[in-house]
């Protein structure tokens, strides 16, 4: 369980890996939101998405705080439970209204960015920068460019997970999604793709989250004859429950999932001939991973947890743009594509210093990530690169690239 006591101490033990003290938040310039979530069907994957932002943070307040006073930066964290959207629209109201954050990193989940996008930032004309939600609904917000997302779009990981899919030999599924934003989307994505590539999809059914048992819906899906079972849920959730009760039932021994499915509690328990087929966008090629990678580890944060990398950039780009507006939320969607974009000289993560100096001589810059370029389209999305990977003993493992 992550709470409040465990967050602190966990952003405590960052800072100090880094150097830096934990008094900034007491006499803080600016606030940056961060919404996500810290309990419910992403829990497991949040402590790492959460300190990889903060780590940004630290590292601006370390070197020279924003603009020319040195303005030090707060993160307010907000828990949305992931599939609450009232819950989401609450957390943005009060960072918004009450909190006056310059702008947000998140939120996570894909209905609950919607949510407080349309709740509060986008009335509130502040800025959001997802690092995790991927449903293609995001791109289509009225949102007068103000929701960004470091993560791509499931139009993208549908096709990528399709590929994937073909290329471990596996020609029929069947797709079980949980009835949100996130699922349905993606579920829509990989199976119009998958299909495309001679693959067949036996069945393709909705499920709710948070019900005991769905060994009824497992033994429906395992009678259509499939070879597989796509999981598009949460592994801390619906997911994860799905595969482990089908584990137990022996109706499937693969199963295929995406990025809310890579979790250490995703491990194959079974061994055999047992497959965990999964992607998740990738920055293990990026221009910055390796720089991300030793900043990260020196601050006791796993640089190839699931999210980690995007979380570190939409947290770095949006300070990066702040300093650029000099803290203020107006100009700041123009500001973040700007210092995100070609050209200009090259900025890699928690180049801070040389970031700031060439922003006050007027110099454009180009943020290279951790997760890859941010080149963001008119919708505020980025076409980013995903790896195959799998569970193992608990461990993410990475297989590859995903093609």
């Amino acid at each position: 369980m992550i709470g409040g006591r465990k967050a602190i101490l966990g952003l405590t033990a960052s800072l100090l890996a880094l150097g830096v003290s934990a008094a900034w938040a007491q006499d803080a310039g600016i606030k940056v939101g961060l919404i996500g979530g810290i309990t419910g069907p992403i829990e497991s994957l949040m402590p790492p998405i959460a300190n990889a932002a903060k780590l940004a943070v630290a590292q601006v307040n370390e070197a020279s705080g924003i603009g020319k006073s040195g303005a030090k930066v707060e993160m307010v964290i907000g828990d949305d439970g992931c599939v609450d959207a009232a819950r989401a629209s609450d957390a943005a109201d009060r960072q918004v209204n009450s909190e006056k954050v310059a702008g947000i990193v998140g939120a996570m989940c894909s209905g609950a960015t919607i949510a407080a996008a349309n709740a509060a930032a986008i009335p509130g004309g502040v800025v959001m920068v997802s690092p995790a939600s991927t449903s293609p609904a995001v791109t289509d917000l009225n949102d007068n460019d103000l929701v960004f997302r470091t993560a791509p779009s499931d139009a993208y990981q549908g096709e990528v997970l399709a590929r994937v899919v073909k290329k471990n030999g596996i020609d029929n599924v069947a797709i079980t999604y949980v009835n949100n934003d996130y699922g349905t989307g993606f579920a829509q994505a990989f199976q119009k793709a998958f299909e495309a590539d001679g693959g067949t999809v036996t069945v393709s059914q909705a499920h709710e989250d948070g019900k005991a048992d769905y060994r009824a819906e497992i033994g429906s899906l395992a009678s259509s004859g499939a070879d597989a079972l796509v999981v598009l849920a949460y592994v801390d959730g619906s997911g994860g429950r799905i595969v482990a009760q089908a584990r137990e039932t022996g109706d499937f021994s693969t199963f295929v999932g995406g990025d809310g499915m890579v979790g250490g509690n995703l491990t194959n328990v079974t061994g055999g001939d047992e497959k965990l087929i999964l992607t998740r966008p990738g920055g293990t090629a990026a221009l910055g991973a390796e720089q991300f990678a030793t900043a990260a580890k020196a601050a006791n944060i796993d640089p190839a947890a699931t999210y980690t990398s995007t979380s570190y950039d939409a947290a770095f780009a949006l300070l990066l743009a702040l300093e650029k507006t000099g803290g203020s939320r107006e100009g700041l969607s123009q500001a973040l594509r700007d210092v995100a974009s070609a050209p200009g000289e090259v900025i890699l993560p928690g180049e801070w210093t040389k970031a700031k100096q060439l922003i006050e001589a007027g110099t454009d810059i180009n943020y290279e990530g951790a997760s890859g370029a941010l080149e963001f389209d008119a919708k505020g999305d980025v076409p980013g690169s995903y790896d195959e990977v799998t569970v193992k003993d608990g461990k993410i493992v990475v297989v590859g690239p995903a093609m």
